[in-house]
C-alpha cells in the first residue's frame, strides 16, 4: 500500500489490522484510531456533520486517506434488534430535524440519478451483489428502471445515505455516534428509511417508525432500494 507520509505519522507504529466489527471496505485498525481509504467527500461530511452530532475525530486527512479517532463504542449491529431500531429512529428524527438550507450537500432525484449513471458506466456497479428480487437483471437495465419510476415530488431532509446498524455507534451511557459519511445529503428521508426497513425484521422495524415518528410510503422506499443497487 502506497500510504500517505502524513498518514504514517499521525498512526507511528501500531499494527494494522482488518479484523474489527462495524466496518467494511478499505479500513484497518491501528492503536487507537481507524484508517480508511475515504476521499474527501467522506472528510467534508464528518467536519460539517460534526458541528451538529458526534462523529469521529478526524486525526489526519491527506490524498484520500483518513485517520480516525477510535470511538470505543459497539454499533448498533450487535445490539437487540428491537432496542437498536428505537434508538436509530430517535437518531434519524433529529438528524432529520436540520435544517436542509444549512446542508452544502446535494442528494436530490437528479444528483443520485446522475451518479447511478456514470457508476454503471464505470462498471462500478456489481449484478451479483444485488437484492434477490433484482437478481438476473444487468445494471443498465436496473438504471432504466430507476429512471422510469423515480418519484416526481422529494419530502427533502439532511440524509445520512447509509443509514443502518453498523454506521450507529452506541455508548454505554446512550449517547450514539455516526460513521460512514460519505453519502450525506439533502435527500427524500426515504433514502434513510429504506434502508432501515431492508436491514431490520418486521417487529424491529415497526419500532424503528414509531421511535422515528412517521410510517413511511412502501413504493417510495421500494424505489430507493432499487437506487442502492447502484452505490
Amino acid at each position: 500500500m502506497n500510504v500517505p507520509e502524513e498518514i504514517l505519522r499521525a498512526v507511528g507504529s501500531a499494527e494494522w489490522s482488518a479484523d474489527h466489527e462495524g466496518l467494511s471496505g478499505d479500513v484497518w485498525h491501528v492503536g487507537s484510531s481507524y484508517v480508511k481509504r475515504a476521499g474527501v467527500d467522506e472528510h467534508d461530511r464528518l467536519l460539517w456533520l460534526g458541528k451538529h452530532f458526534e462523529v469521529p475525530e478526524v486525526r489526519a486527512f491527506a490524498d484520500g486517506w483518513l485517520v480516525l479517532a477510535d470511538v470505543g463504542a459497539p454499533s448498533l449491529a450487535s445490539a437487540d434488534p428491537v432496542h437498536a431500531a428505537e434508538v436509530m429512529g430517535s437518531v434519524l428524527r433529529s438528524l432529520h430535524a436540520l435544517p436542509v438550507e444549512s446542508c452544502p450537500y446535494a442528494a436530490t432525484i437528479p444528483v443520485v440519478l446522475e451518479q447511478a449513471r456514470l457508476n454503471v458506466e464505470a462498471g462500478l456497479v456489481d449484478a451479483d451483489d444485488f437484492d434477490d428480487d433484482h437478481l438476473g437483471a444487468t445494471p443498465r437495465e436496473l438504471l432504466l428502471k430507476l429512471v422510469a419510476t423515480a418519484p416526481t415530488t422529494e419530502d427533502l431532509v439532511v440524509a445520512h445515505g447509509d443509514f443502518c446498524p453498523p454506521n450507529v455507534l452506541l455508548r454505554p451511557d446512550g449517547s450514539t455516534v455516526l460513521i460512514d459519511v460519505a453519502r450525506l445529503g439533502v435527500s427524500d428521508r426515504h433514502r434513510d428509511l429504506a434502508l432501515v426497513h431492508r436491514e431490520l425484521g418486521e417487529e424491529a422495524a415497526g419500532a424503528f417508525d414509531r421511535a422515528y415518528g412517521l410510517t413511511p410510503r412502501p413504493e417510495v422506499l421500494a424505489w430507493y432500494r432499487l437506487l442502492d443497487e447502484f452505490f
